[in-house]
């Protein structure tokens, strides 16, 4: 029991970039990029093929995330410059970094048993959580400077940014280009983690995204940006920690982590309105009740 939950609060760790990118998209710039799918492989792909060709990890990492970059600032240029509605945009480069990923590779799967990784010398919870930590700072940092309140306030209200001068277009391709550089070196982190890259890695990557953000809000909250980002890390360890205990259930099979994923998604999607819901109805009921008793004390008043 404890060996997996170890393991899935590692996991969690390794997603938890994949979460802080989609975090970039989702939530500061309101921005439905599909791109994460296939910008996860990009980054295992690219990491895959400069280790087993005996590259620096650190550099297979450092190349991986740049081709983040670049997958990312395609989706942000079919949007912005392309007029290109942006889920669609980022449905079409999915589609085309398939192909892509698959020239990466030249073949469908790359092993890397054997191979010199990140994880080699120490355990992969402390690179990990060391790294996480690292880009977590570094994010926080950025979002804190004029051109990261530029970025925040692009999703916020795009229209008032532009009266005061602002190019919305740039920061929408740097934040959509710095969401799929950290889903890329989340990819690559997890190519070695597992010792292999597979062109299918990254299939419903946005929706383990989604869940760890939203799971992250739902219970640390976000009322600032070094909680937001914090809540998103920790989402994914927690959703992490969820499936690993929905899987030691008899009668759930490993086939079924699609089906818990998007059950976990739903609930968390469902349980804030609830949640909003039933305070409301108290809050209402509440204020009725003050009311029928200041009616009731004036009644008295008035029949004394």
């Amino acid at each position: 029991m404890m060996d997996s939950m170890i393991g899935a609060v590692e996991l969690g760790l390794l997603y938890a970039l994949m979460a802080l990118g989609v975090y970039i998209t989702f939530r500061i710039l309101d921005f439905p990029d599909l791109t994460v799918d296939g910008s996860f492989t990009t980054g295992g792909a690219i990491a895959a093929i400069m280790i087993s060709n005996g590259y620096s990890p650190i550099l297979a990492c450092v190349a991986a995330f740049a081709g983040g970059l670049a997958a990312g600032a395609c989706t942000g240029l079919l949007h912005t410059k392309g007029k290109i509605n942006g889920l669609l945009s980022g449905i079409l480069m999915m589609i085309a970094l398939y192909s892509i990923n698959m020239r990466i590779m030249g073949k469908p799967n790359i092993s890397l048993l054997g191979a010199d990784t990140l994880f080699s010398a120490m355990k992969p919870i402390t690179v990990v959580l060391i790294i996480v930590i690292i880009f977590k700072l570094l994010l926080d940092a950025f979002l804190h400077t004029d051109l990261g309140l530029s970025l925040r306030a692009t999703g916020d209200n795009a229209r008032m940014i532009r009266s005061f001068g602002a190019n919305t277009d740039r920061t929408t391709i740097l934040g959509v280009s710095l969401s799929n550089g950290l889903v890329a070196l989340s990819g690559a982190l997890i190519a070695q983690q597992s010792g292999f890259a597979d062109i299918s890695m990254g299939i419903g990557m946005i929706v383990i995204g989604l869940a760890s953000v939203i799971i992250g809000e739902a219970i640390f909250g976000a009322r600032t940006v070094f909680q937001a980002t914090l809540a998103a890390v920790l989402g994914s360890i927690v959703y992490r920690i969820v499936v690993a205990l929905a899987l030691r259930v008899e009668w759930l099979k490993a086939s079924d982590l699609k089906l818990i994923t998007a059950i976990i998604v739903i609930i968390a999607l469902v349980l804030p309105s609830v949640q909003r819901s039933v305070k409301q109805k108290a809050t209402a009921k509440r204020r009725s009740a003050e009311l029928i008793a200041r009616a009731v004390q004036l009644n008295k008043g008035g029949k004394r």
